[in-house]
């Protein structure tokens, strides 16, 4: 080889590294700081939206971007008039989220205030692996959690964002992205699934009509608009999003409509349903009453449904796995599930309290919003259970009394919040949730594992969403505090167990379950 053709080659080794450095660095970018670099084109905006349900306003939301030192600032603020049973409330939430170039979240603010109590709660993300997070609930103590974190996660309303800045916006495409949700203090993994592109109508201004002196629409004009799907535990969320990410219209299992209009019009609008009344709404078709749109007619009529030992129902129209439905009083046959109505009598719990072993930890634990170490929670779980000044240690005397104590204390009210076991303990009112938190509250305090079930329950020819406690009894046997049931009747149909966050996966039921009562 001659000193030429070496030089050559030399030469040429030279290039193809200069140019594939060059490539490397204009097309194989470490992914984060394309996004970073794609985000300053993200403009300081406010956009407002229409929250509706059926052909009712039942409340607006405003969600802000801003330019801040450390990225970016997202506030969004929520103003609902809820109506459930005929009896009407308001709620308002905010969040505050300050997040990082690549949209990543660093610190949150949020508070939900509603006649019920506030709830707030604030964290940060600490170094690249820990959440922390202070929570406060009307009447009780701060409560500080960790959570362990493989990178920061994103908060909901960025996480459209980051898919349109992050290149992902191609029909077909599925991502999967860490999100942490304040409303439950729980992290959860969200699937998001770009569906297709299309134009969305949308207002674009709006001006008063001189002869009405009302809002009207001025223009509309279309959008170029993408379609996603957000999975997360089972609940499913469709949006139309614009090029930077933020959404156009959205709905959910809930039968809550999102829609972005000028602020006028939104404000007019849920003015307009608040002038109508709950009188006038409650039962109609699309009333907007939560509990009334998503009960289910049953097919037979139950007479004393408490009373019932043994009920079978067929069921349909949602996919049954993932859910906890076989196990305890619960048997599930393909798609037929059979309920057996525990006989209190025969109960051997095998244990006396407090309960004497670590593998029902979770159960005997403080968890957020269900306060089970505070003092407070203890002094008056005991002065329920409590005859002739002596405390029983039998975990069945200890259920009744507890279920029946908290019947007893509680006035039965619809209660728009989020439920505290403390907030609750102040207040005593409230609807199942309540009754729940409170009860799995004061059960721990005395060492009785106790959860959280969520399902339906048959009341006056319609099945319900309802919550109530299980207690282990040698098995998990259902008690119901809110109808003073020990045990529970069978006309209880759980479907999920456990925390706050794992309580939401009960939303894909909503507006798809068909119950046919067998017997």
């Amino acid at each position: 080889m001659t000193r030429r053709v070496v030089l050559a080659v030399a030469v040429l080794v030279v290039w193809v590294a200069v140019a594939g450095w060059h490539v490397r660095r204009e097309y194989f970018a470490p992914a984060l700081t394309r996004l970073a670099e794609a985000t300053l084109t993200l403009d300081p905006v406010t956009h407002f939206y229409a929250i509706r349900m059926g052909d009712r306003t039942i409340g607006t939301s405003s969600s802000r971007l801003d330019t801040v030192p450390e990225g970016f600032r997202l506030d969004d603020l929520t103003q609902l008039d809820l109506l459930a049973m005929g009896q009407s409330g308001q709620a308002v939430v905010r969040t505050r989220t300050t997040l990082s170039p690549t949209l990543r979240m660093l610190d949150f603010e949020f508070a939900l205030q509603s006649a019920a109590g506030d709830v707030e709660a604030e964290g940060r993300v600490e170094g690249d692996s820990l959440l922390w997070v202070r929570l406060q609930a009307a009447g009780a103590p701060p409560e500080e959690l960790t959570f362990r974190v493989a990178e920061a996660p994103l908060v909901s309303g960025a996480l459209p964002i980051r898919l349109a800045k992050g290149g992902e916006l191609r029909a077909g495409r599925t991502v999967r992205f860490p999100v942490f949700d304040p409303s439950t203090v729980s992290n959860r993994v969200v699937e998001v699934e770009v569906m297709e592109q299309g134009l969305v109508s949308l207002v674009d201004s709006a001006r008063v009509n001189p002869a009405t002196g009302r809002w009207e629409p001025a223009r509309e004009r279309s959008v170029e608009g993408w379609r996603i799907v957000e999975r997360y535990g089972g609940v499913q969320v469709e949006s139309w999003i614009d090029e930077d990410g933020r959404i156009l219209r959205s709905t959910s299992p809930l039968g809550f409509a999102l829609e972005r209009t000028e602020f006028e019009l939104a404000r007019q609008a849920r003015e307009d349903t608040r002038g109508r009344g709950a009188g006038d709404l409650a039962g109609g078709a699309g009333s907007g009453d939560l509990i009334l749109a998503t009960a289910i007619a049953s097919n037979v009529a139950l007479d004393a449904p408490q009373g019932y030992d043994r009920l079978r129902f067929r069921l349909s129209g949602v996919e049954l796995e993932g859910f906890d439905l076989a196990g305890g009083r619960q048997r599930l046959e393909g798609n037929v599930l059979t309920v057996d109505r525990e006989r209190w009598g025969d109960l051997a719990p095998g244990y006396t309290l407090p309960y004497p072993r670590m593998d029902l930890r979770e159960a005997l634990e403080p968890e957020p919003l269900v306060q089970s170490g505070d003092p407070r929670i203890r002094q008056a779980a005991e002065a329920m259970v409590r005859e002739r000044g002596r405390l029983p240690n039998d975990p069945r005397v200890v259920a009744e009394r507890l279920t029946l104590g908290v019947h007893r204390l509680l006035r039965k009210e619809v209660v728009f919040a989020l439920p505290s076991a403390l907030s609750v303990l102040e207040s005593r009112r409230g609807d199942c949730t309540e009754h729940t938190v409170l009860f799995v509250a004061l059960a721990r305090s005395l060492g009785l594992p106790a959860r959280t079930a969520v399902g339906l329950v048959y009341l006056e020819g319609a099945f319900y969403y309802h919550a109530w406690p299980e207690v282990w009894l040698g098995e998990w046997v259902a008690v119901d505090p809110t109808f003073g049931d020990v045990p529970a009747g069978a006309a209880h149909l759980r479907f999920v167990t456990g925390t706050l966050a794992q309580q939401v996966e009960i939303a894909r039921l909503i507006g798809t379950l068909g119950i046919e009562v067998l017997e």
